[in-house]
């Protein structure tokens, strides 16, 4: 038997609005505004706990740390920790918020993953997103390669490739660019890589595209891929602030559902029912039902289209609600059974849905068994995770309290425990460095 597990984003003890996104309309919009650290987090884990009790394999994936003292070494600011971030907060705010990003929480840009079924020595391959397009971004890479190893193992069926190389030909923003298609998990699939621009484009749009091209290609070829299809976003929907292609696109096993404008070229969709075969269901909601300033409003394509015991749900933000020609054209397509909604409020403030929230991983049963255990969401895990949490976080935080030296010993003591509690070992810098 295969199934997808979907690993959920942690929140980090650091959550915090720093608008630092750029082309994302719902994180500039919030930039400077007070966030809730612990109700992020708690919002995450419910969601997390209500799909694993639907019966959807759930895991869990840990938060990075932040500040990232290492980085603002690197920018020249010297002394102990604690003489770092006074430096930072009064010298150089800009670069202790870059530095602050809770953004690793979004773990569709952790990685692209391909099933054991779609490569050719018959492993599930990880290429960990080098996310050079975003400053504050770029700096995830090596602790996700860290995570990565840690929660997927076995050698002898997991297969990990380093970050592409860092540099304008191989902007790399993981699966949030990425879609597979496929009868059922375990028969192989299509992969669908969207991009935004090839190297040595140079747009005068403020919202700069993120996927390359040669960054799609080249994960396809690491992985061994014979079945993927590279498809341009369309120039519009990125200049009206769609950032990544899970912004308006979403699909699972044999649907594809995505907006009028997700695409460029008008001949994708025959291209990918031709690849696929029979059985590939395709619906657009056009504009004129849904304008592209009502799907970045709503998210609704940034949800999670799951199968779960032959039903399809469509697991959504509820800010849906707020959008009443949203629902009604999600709700007249006849392959989605249910909508199931969930207050994710402090993560879309930030710019992130459900769908950023997780990373699709397709495993077969022996696969499954490799992975480590610790990092599956059951009722005692959540138990766990939930106490840990309300331990830990601060109900508020604020820009000023980034610099605040009791904030980064806090986040310190909670990580080093949550490596416990997942049975990663030494994972992050401080811990690496004792």
């Amino acid at each position: 038997m295969t199934v997808e597990a979907n690993f959920d984003g942690l929140v980090g003890p650091t959550h915090n609005y720093g608008g630092l996104g750029s082309g994302n309309v719902a994180s500039i919009t919030n930039a400077q505004a007070v966030s809730s650290p612990r109700q992020a987090a708690l919002q995450g884990l419910a969601k997390s706990k209500a799909l694993a009790d639907l019966g959807l394999i759930q895991g869990i994936l840990p938060p990075h740390e932040r500040p990232y003292l290492p980085k603002l070494r690197q920018e020249g600011i010297g002394g102990t920790d604690e003489q770092v971030l006074f430096q930072a907060a009064n010298r150089s705010p800009h670069l202790l918020q870059t530095y602050s990003s809770a953004a690793a929480m979004w773990t569709a840009n952790a990685a692209t993953v391909s099933p054991s079924a779609d490569t050719a020595n018959g492993k599930v391959h990880f290429t960990p997103a080098n996310l050079v397009a975003q400053p504050h971004r770029a700096i995830e890479a090596p602790v996700t390669s860290r995570i990565l190893r840690a929660v997927f193992p076995d050698d002898a069926r997991f297969q990990h490739h380093l970050p592409l190389p860092v540099g304008t030909n191989f902007t790399d923003e993981g699966a949030a660019n990425h879609t597979r298609l496929a009868r059922s998990h375990g028969e192989p699939g299509i992969e669908l890589f969207v991009w935004g621009r090839r190297a040595h484009d140079f747009a005068a749009d403020p919202y700069l595209p993120r996927q390359s091209y040669e960054a799609s290609v080249e994960v396809a070829r690491l992985h061994g891929l014979s079945n993927a299809i590279f498809a341009r976003q369309h120039p519009a929907a990125i200049s009206a602030g769609v950032f990544h292609n899970d912004v308006i696109a979403v699909g699972d096993r044999d649907l594809l559902l995505h907006h009028e404008l997700a695409f460029a070229d008008p001949n994708l969709i025959e291209q990918v029912r031709a690849a696929f075969g029979n059985g590939l269901t395709v619906r657009t909601i056009m504009e004129e039902q849904v304008p592209l300033s009502d799907a970045i409003g709503s998210y609704v394509f940034n949800s999670q289209l799951i199968d779960i015991n032959s039903r399809r749900i469509l697991v959504a933000p509820d800010d849906i609600d707020d959008y009443p020609n949203v629902r009604e054209a999600i709700e007249s397509i006849e392959e989605i059974d249910e909508i199931l909604t969930f207050n994710l409020r402090q993560s879309m403030r930030n710019g992130g849905g459900p769908a950023c929230l997780r990373l699709r991983v397709v495993l077969t049963d022996q696969e499954l068994a490799a992975v480590n255990q610790a990092c599956l969401l059951t009722d005692e895990r959540y138990d766990e995770l939930t106490a840990w949490v309300n331990r830990h976080y601060r109900e508020t935080l604020s820009p000023d309290d980034l610099g605040d030296p009791e904030l980064m010993r806090e986040s310190r003591a909670a990580l080093d425990e949550l490596t416990g509690i997942l049975h990663l070992g030494s994972l992050y810098n401080f811990q690496l460095e004792e």
